[in-house]
């Protein structure tokens, strides 16, 4: 098995996890934020929806610029869905091509051109790929318990529904 297949494996499971969350994301509340400082409720479930394909692209490449833009609302909930079944396929697509060499030769965070990061793609899908989308999932799940819209099960029970009963 190579190194690639088992981050496949835990991405495919991983997105049909975010899926059930997005699926609930009300579409009325597009533009709400929990904090004049956060992102609305549009942003953050877009953002979500399209980190696997936007971090795998960046893996295709020896170093990243920076960009220095605002994140997109999303204007509807089927654009989330679309967005996050396009995502995976194009993720897939590109990862599944990385071999194991590939996986450790350097990649670079770069910052108006200078690097400030270096570490094989593998961290790169690892740390911002995956450990990423996580994170972000975690905040969309904080955003909708706030909106009181009832949780899926992610890792295990929520209040509102129990796959172990």
């Amino acid at each position: 098995m190579a190194i690639i297949d088992g981050l496949l494996i835990e991405l495919e499971q991983e997105a049909q996890t975010t899926r059930r969350l997005l699926e609930r994301v009300p579409g009325d509340k597009l533009g709400w934020r929990p904090h004049a400082k956060s992102h609305s409720l549009g942003q953050l479930a877009l953002h979500v929806a399209q980190i696997p394909a936007a971090l795998a692209t960046m893996a295709t490449v020896d170093a990243f610029e920076v960009p220095q833009t605002t994140q997109e609302e999303a204007r509807t909930c089927q654009q989330l869905l679309e967005a996050s079944e396009q995502g995976l396929a194009t993720a897939k697509d590109i990862l599944i091509k990385m071999d194991d060499e590939q996986l450790m030769r350097p990649w670079h965070v770069q910052l108006r051109g200078k690097t400030v990061m270096t570490f094989p793609r593998l961290g790169l899908l690892r740390t911002f790929l995956l450990n990423h989308y996580y994170h972000h999932r975690g905040q969309l799940s904080v955003y909708l318990r706030l909106l009181d819209v009832p949780l899926p099960s992610i890792y295990g029970p929520s209040a509102d529904e129990n796959p172990f009963a």
